[in-house]
C-alpha cells in the first residue's frame, strides 16, 4: 500500500516521500509487538476479586493475551503481528511472529479466554472488545494456511464479543465521548468493520441503529477543546471516523459540515498533541492521539477525494510521534506500535 512516509528509525527523523514502507522499516515496527506479547510483567489485570481463588497469574488467567502490560494491548499486539505479516510475508522475524501466534491462539487457550469473558461480561468493554474483533477481521483476510487455523480457534471468542455488543448497545442510553478507552465511537468503529466483513447482520444492525441514535444530531463538535491531557483518541475525529463508514456520502457530507464546520476549509490545521514525558504512562497517550487522529483524517481523505488536503495534517501528526517509537519506554512501547501500524497501513474506506 502506498504511503506518504518513509521511516528512518535509525536516525530519529521522518521525511515525507510518496513510497512504500520497506521490509526493513516494517521489520523495525515488528519488533515492537514481538518485544511485549510474551512479557508477562508488569501487568495490569483490571479484574474484580471475589475470593483468594481469583488471584492467579496473568498467564494463567489469559493464556492467549497475557503480555504487553494489559489484555487489550496484548490483543492488538497480536493484531500487529498479523497485519505486518500480511503486508510483508518475507519480513525478518516472520517465523518468530508466526510461532507466537500459533502458540498463543490455540483452541485450548481461547476457550480459557472465552470462559473469563463469559464470567465477566462487562470486562474490557468496549476497547478490548473492539480490538479483539479487529484481530479476528485481520486474521480472516490473511491469505496464509496458518490464518485458517487461528481463525477457527478465535471464532468462539469473537462470536461471544459480538453477542455482548448486541446485548449491551440497547442498554447504553448515552454515548461516552472521552478520549480514552471507554469512547463509544471507537468501540463501534472496529466492531462495524468486523460486522461488515463477516456478514454479521445482527451486529451491523445494532451498531447502525445506535450510531444514528447517538450521533446523527451532533453539531459543532468543540475540537478546539482537544486534547485533554491523557487523550489517545480525539472525541471529534473518532466520531467522524465512525460516521463516514455508516452514512451514505451525501448524508455524511451534510452531517460533517454541521459537525465540524472548520473541516471543509482547505486551510484546516490541527496542532499535534505534545508529549512532555514519555516515561509517564498517561502523558505518553498523546503520541497515540497523534496516530489515531492521523488514521481518521487519512481515512476520510482516502474515502472522499474532496478531503484530500487532510492528508497533510495526518502526516504532520505522524511525523511528530513516529521517531519516538524505537527505544521508547515500556509505558508507550507496549501499545503505541499498534497505533503506528494502523496509522501507516490501515485507512479503511
Amino acid at each position: 500500500m502506498g504511503l506518504y512516509l518513509v521511516i528512518y528509525f535509525w536516525c530519529g527523523t521522518v521525511q515525507s516521500e510518496s513510497i512504500d514502507l520497506s521490509n526493513n522499516e516494517a521489520s523495525n515496527l515488528l519488533e515492537l509487538p514481538l518485544s511485549c506479547v510474551e512479557v508477562e510483567y508488569p501487568n495490569k489485570l483490571g479484574q474484580v476479586l471475589n475470593s483468594d481463588d481469583d488471584l492467579l497469574s496473568p498467564r494463567t488467567l489469559h493464556p492467549s493475551f497475557y503480555g504487553c502490560f494489559d489484555w487489550h494491548s496484548a490483543v492488538h499486539g497480536h493484531w500487529s503481528l498479523v497485519r505486518l505479516l500480511k503486508s510483508f510475508p518475507e519480513i525478518e522475524g516472520a517465523d518468530h511472529a508466526k510461532s507466537i501466534l500459533e502458540k498463543h491462539l490455540t483452541d485450548k487457550n481461547i476457550q480459557r479466554e472465552l470462559k473469563y469473558v463469559r464470567e465477566n461480561p462487562s470486562w474490557e468493554r468496549p476497547y478490548g472488545w473492539a480490538w479483539l474483533l479487529e484481530l479476528a477481521s485481520e486474521i480472516h483476510t490473511w491469505d496464509d494456511p496458518l490464518a485458517r487455523k487461528l481463525e477457527n480457534s478465535l471464532r468462539p471468542l469473537a462470536s461471544e464479543i459480538s453477542k455482548l455488543y448486541i446485548n449491551h448497545l440497547p442498554k447504553l442510553i448515552y454515548p461516552i465521548r472521552v478520549g480514552e478507552h471507554s469512547n463509544t465511537a471507537f468501540g463501534l468503529t472496529f466492531a462495524w468493520d468486523y460486522a461488515v466483513l463477516m456478514g454479521d447482520k445482527n451486529l451491523r444492525s445494532a451498531i447502525e441503529t445506535r450510531t444514528r441514535d447517538f450521533y446523527l444530531s451532533d453539531k459543532d463538535c468543540p475540537i478546539t477543546w482537544e486534547p485533554s491531557g491523557y487523550d489517545f483518541l480525539s472525541p471529534c475525529l473518532t466520531e467522524l471516523d465512525l460516521m463516514r463508514r455508516i452514512l451514505p456520502k451525501d448524508t455524511f457530507k451534510k452531517w460533517a459540515n454541521n459537525f465540524l464546520p472548520s473541516l471543509v476549509s482547505k486551510e484546516f490545521v490541527l496542532e499535534v498533541g505534545r508529549v512532555s514525558d514519555r516515561s509517564d504512562g498517561k502523558l505518553v497517550h498523546l503520541d497515540g492521539l497523534n496516530f489515531s487522529r492521523a488514521w481518521a483524517l487519512k481515512g476520510l481523505a482516502n474515502q472522499y477525494s474532496e478531503y484530500e488536503y487532510l492528508s497533510r495534517v495526518a502526516e504532520t501528526h505522524i511525523k511528530y510521534s513516529l521517531p519516538n517509537l524505537v527505544n521508547d519506554s515500556y509505558e508507550g512501547g507496549h501499545w503505541l506500535g499498534s497505533f503506528a501500524i494502523y496509522a501507516l497501513l490501515d485507512y479503511k474506506q
